[in-house]
Formats: structure tokens, sequence, C-alpha cells
């Protein structure tokens, strides 16, 4: 039995991202009011060599993504 797929896509996600500086990045999401802030702490700082005081510690590209793998 052979199942095909549609070819037009259900969905396109309509995101901006805005680079505030170094590591700092605001996001736009779809239904999200206010922006997210996507940074760098602890050891993925150290990782690309950020000082601790350099920027204030926020949760990181990657922690959304398992964020949202977990759910």
């Amino acid at each position: 039995m052979l199942f095909w797929m549609d070819t037009q896509p259900v969905y396109t996600s309509r995101v901006r991202i805005e680079r505030i500086k170094g590591p700092v990045r605001k996001a736009y999401l779809p239904e999200t009011p206010d922006p997210v802030v996507f940074g760098v702490h602890s050891e993925v700082a150290a990782h690309y060599g950020v000082p601790e005081d350099a920027f204030p510690p926020h949760a990181t590209t990657l922690d959304y993504v398992v964020a949202a793998a977990g759910g």
C-alpha cells in the first residue's frame, strides 16, 4: 500500500530574530506577545569563551530545543 504526502506545507513558522549584542538575541515568535531572549549561561558560556559577567545569563537556543523535544 502506498501513501502520498501532500506537497503543500501545512504551516510556515514566521519567526524574526534580532541580534542584540554578542550571544544575546531576541526571537519574535507567533502567538507570543513579548520576544523571547536567548543567550548563554554556565557551561555554554564557558564553552564559547564568554566571560560570566559579560552578559546576563539567559536560556540558550539548545535549552529551548531540548524543552520542545521533551514535550
